[in-house]
């Protein structure tokens, strides 16, 4: 069986990829698992300086998988995928997430969770939760509107509408778009970028940037789970009709 997330060290940059490529990188417990140990390993690992989130094959990630959301997953605790989001958020180490293709909803969690999104043409976002009568508990009520505003986070969540690179960019929630042919010789030269500056200098900044801007995280991902209202009454049937299941 293959990794669900694999791992590729080059001169310092470490790239993680999201590997069901035949699931278009749909997010399960496993991979979150394997996501976790990867990114607690580079917490004692001196020898990489930045880190590179992408997916295999067509895209990023399609996003949580629907198929384990309406059959009810096994989490080791509550809170447990935001905690693994917050353990990569806060790597003393740069984290880009590079993204092509699909990236909504659990995928675009993930994407927010890293320092910011390099994405290519082909890129396309969305927050599809109030779709599938689904509320957010890996952290998009609290990182979506921190980089995009309160007011075009509200947009994106109560339209579901998804989004060009383009417009990602304009709104602040890409950092950089490239097209597709340049995607890969992008992703290398900003690795180089960073890797070319104090690793203790990026340190030092995240933890800067944490205290100062985003002081009350901590407070509002814990909200976020306790006060999650959980699933709609039309979710099983939302998704079985997406899955051309018949109604029961």
């Amino acid at each position: 069986m293959s990794d669900l997330v694999t791992r590729a060290d080059k001169d310092g940059l470490a790239i993680l990829t999201l590997n069901r490529p035949d699931k278009l990188n749909s997010l399960t417990v496993g991979m979150f698992r394997e996501l976790r140990d990867h990114v607690s390993n580079l917490y004692k690992d001196d020898t990489i300086g930045c880190v590179v989130l992408r997916g295999a094959g067509k895209c990023f990630s399609a996003g949580h998988d629907l198929a384990d959301i309406a059959e009810g997953e096994k989490v080791p605790s509550r809170g447990w995928h935001s905690e693994t989001l917050r353990l990569m958020e806060r790597l003393p180490k740069p984290v880009i997430a590079a993204v092509h293709g699909h990236c909504y909803t659990g995928a675009l969690e993930v994407a927010l969770a890293a320092d910011f999104i390099l994405a290519a043409e082909s890129a396309r976002f969305g927050d599809t939760h109030a779709k599938w009568a689904l509320t957010p508990v890996w952290g998009m009520s609290q990182r979506l509107p921190r980089r995009v505003g309160v007011a075009t986070a509200k947009r994106l969540m109560f339209t579901a509408e998804m989004i060009s690179a383009a417009e990602a960019f304009r709104i602040g929630l890409a950092e950089r778009v490239v097209p597709d042919a340049e995607f890969e010789a992008a992703i290398e030269a900003m690795g180089k970028q960073i890797l070319a500056n104090s690793p203790f200098s990026h340190a030092a900044n995240k933890r800067l940037l944490e205290a100062t801007d985003a002081r009350d995280m901590d407070s509002g991902l814990q909200w976020e789970v306790l006060n999650c209202e959980g699933v709609g009454p039309d979710m099983q049937a939302r998704i079985g009709a997406f899955m051309g299941k018949p109604k029961k």
